[in-house]
């Protein structure tokens, strides 16, 4: 069943303005929409692109690919994998890589699939909801030390080590959590204090989330993925919404916009960068004002250099 939850999407003209800025009016290479979503980029995209342009979308969401069946378009595919499997591409193929990290409003508003603690419905999180397992199934056994590493790790939360003992002990007392609304409420009587505005369980229904599905080490393949896939001139865009995406990307680009020199062999040529970083754009005020969900999106921009003979 299609759903009807709306995703309004986050820089969508500065995104789609980054990607194709390179190629012109209307470019007729090959793009890759990493997160298709909801195809918000991909149709805008599918605008600009000329007569011979091709888009290529993944996403790992079988509600995803549901909706991309919609779009009729012949230069348009889309694959149901995430996209670490951009790689699998042809070398230099790419004229521009979008990659829109995170979780859409569909995916968090929709209680059934268990990413957040407003809703109360089963305890999820899995963006492919074909496999894998679900953050229930993995904190069913997973040792207190596990549990803990975990919501310190990725959500950076200062009491992951009482919540963690907290979850074990709920679970030896009655049983598995099984729901949102479980865990919420352990986690609030766990955490001392709260910061001003925030649920008490917002830094562990993230922690849980990246890493039940893997996403920071996704993000970090599709990255390199990206250097093999990109033709020389074709453009990096990446839309973070928190600081350990951000961190990632901001250090990728860095590393790859130097020249590298081995110190082994200090009179060797150094090996090219390949990258130059080109831009780092917030959402505007008014984006923020129209859509809350935006305030924290961080978008960089780089360019594939020419790669040398």
């Amino acid at each position: 069943m299609q759903s009807t939850l709306q995703h309004t999407t986050v820089l969508l003209d500065e995104a789609v303005d980054a990607l194709l800025g390179a190629a012109g009016e209307s470019p007729s290479g090959t793009f890759i929409d990493g997160t298709f979503g909801r195809g918000g980029h991909s149709r805008r995209i599918l605008l600009r692109l000329g007569p011979e342009g091709r888009l290529v979308a993944f996403d790992k969401d079988p509600e995803a690919i549901a909706e991309a069946t919609r779009i009729t378009d012949a230069r348009f595919s889309i694959r149901h994998e995430g996209f670490r499997n951009l790689g699998e591409m042809p070398a230099g193929s790419a004229a521009g890589v979008l990659l829109d990290l995170g979780v859409s409003s569909p995916q968090i508003d929709s209680p059934g699939r268990g990413f957040s603690f407003r809703f109360d419905g089963p305890l999820d999180m899995r963006m492919d909801t074909t496999r894998g397992q679900s953050v229930a199934e993995w904190l069913a056994d997973a040792e207190v030390g596990q549990i803990a590493e975990v919501i310190r790790e990725y959500g950076e939360e200062r009491f992951a080590g009482p919540i963690a003992k907290a979850i074990v002990a709920r679970r030896q007392e009655r049983g598995p959590i099984g729901t949102t609304a479980e865990l919420a409420e352990l986690v609030a009587g766990a955490v001392r204090t709260r910061e001003q505005g925030q649920n008490p369980a917002t830094r562990t229904f993230q922690a849980l989330r990246i890493f039940i599905n893997a996403e920071l080490e996704e993000l970090q393949q599709a990255l390199e993925a990206s250097l093999r896939v990109l033709a020389p001139g074709g453009r990096l865009v990446v839309i973070s919404f928190h600081s350990l995406e951000d961190r990632i990307v901001k250090q990728f680009i860095a590393q790859h916009s130097k020249e590298v020199y081995d110190r082994r062999a200090p009179f060797a040529a150094p090996q090219p960068m390949r990258l130059n970083a080109l831009d780092r754009i917030k959402p505007s005020a008014g984006e923020v004002a129209a859509n809350p969900r935006a305030r924290s999106a961080v978008m960089r921009v780089a360019e594939r250099t020419e790669v040398p003979a």
